[in-house]
């Protein structure tokens, strides 16, 4: 790492907020130096909970993620919220403003609030909401809260970066109980029925406690909450229940098996990212996409022969590694 890297991490784990904010923003915008940043950080991670809240637009999930910071706040806790918004464009700002309601923190330096954009670039996104969560962990916070806008495929994949994830549902939603039979059901530690003093609360209650009953989720048993996140009620058992499931993942050894998935996936993802970006620059040097494509559209060759000859120099490399290993000290 350069001096100013070094300077910024050792800033960082002294507790300034502002090395903090320039690290995230360094990780969102894919800076050069970055993935230093990130490494440098690791070691001094692992003390977090992450808990990822996801649902329907208009769940409630930023006036509830509001109460769980303050919650977590009075009891004496920091709580860094990352809110990922796949679809908005970038703003550049790192206080989410109208979309988070953060009334109850607002000013309280121990609560760190940033919003992250894909900026068209879903696929890197759940990475580097991981790469945040390394910060706000070496940073020493104690709750780390991922909210997502919704509830597609995009979101499923960055929650998963979350030791528990909350799935918030609205009552005599049909899209919300749609939602969780398109696959959302699987991701989820805890539901969460938000408004609940709305009419159809008791039947959206039923519909996923039947749901629950039929689907196999091993040793845990999802829990089923009720809150109205306006007035706070059913808070407590909601942090019960994620309480719960905390213990269980640390008792039955889940939490490190998680983290052994989580970074397994998290390898093979900036594998795919380099070895793409490597592939990118080779293609160009033999003349660029267009040319290629029109070398197989007049049957002078194939996409697959292609293909092969992208990857061969590569592959070259790769043997000719394994057949003559460098040695590192």
């Amino acid at each position: 790492m350069s001096r100013g890297e070094d300077a910024l991490v050792e800033d960082l784990l002294d507790g300034q907020y502002r090395a903090l904010a320039r690290t995230i923003t360094r990780i969102e915008n894919r800076s050069p130096g970055y993935r230093d940043l990130v490494a440098a950080l690791h070691e001094h991670t692992g003390d977090a909970e992450v808990i990822g809240i996801t649902g329907s637009p208009g769940a409630g999930k930023s006036t509830l993620v509001d109460k769980l910071a303050k919650s977590y706040r009075e009891d004496g806790l920091t709580v860094g919220v990352i809110a990922v918004d796949p679809s908005s464009p970038y703003t550049g700002g790192a206080v989410l403003g109208d979309r988070i309601r953060m009334a109850s923190t607002t000013g309280d330096m121990d609560t760190f609030v940033r919003s992250m954009s894909a900026r068209g670039q879903l696929g890197g996104l759940s990475t580097a909401t991981g790469d945040a969560i390394t910060a706000f962990d070496a940073f020493g916070i104690d709750r780390i809260i991922v909210e997502t806008v919704g509830a597609g495929q995009n979101e499923v994949d960055i929650v998963r970066t979350a030791d528990t994830v909350a799935v918030l549902v609205q009552p005599e939603s049909g899209d919300d109980i749609q939602m969780l039979k398109a696959g959302i059901l699987e991701i989820g530690d805890v539901f969460v029925v938000n408004k609940a003093d709305m009419p159809g609360a008791d039947r959206t209650v039923k519909q996923l406690s039947e749901m629950l009953e039929g689907h196999d989720r091993g040793e845990w048993d999802p829990a089923i909450v009720e809150t109205v996140a306006t007035s706070g009620e059913g808070l407590d058992d909601l942090l019960e229940a994620f309480a719960s499931h905390r213990e269980f993942l640390e008792s039955s050894g889940a939490l490190e098996e998680k983290a052994r998935t989580r970074y397994a996936e998290e390898v093979r993802t900036l594998l795919r990212e380099d070895a793409g970006r490597l592939l990118e620059g080779e293609i160009e040097r033999r003349g660029g996409i267009e040319e290629l494509v029109d070398r197989i559209v007049a049957r002078e060759t194939d996409p697959y022969t292609v293909a092969d000859e992208i990857v061969a120099p590569l592959e070259e490399c790769l043997t000719r590694e394994e057949a003559e290993p460098s040695v590192r000290n």
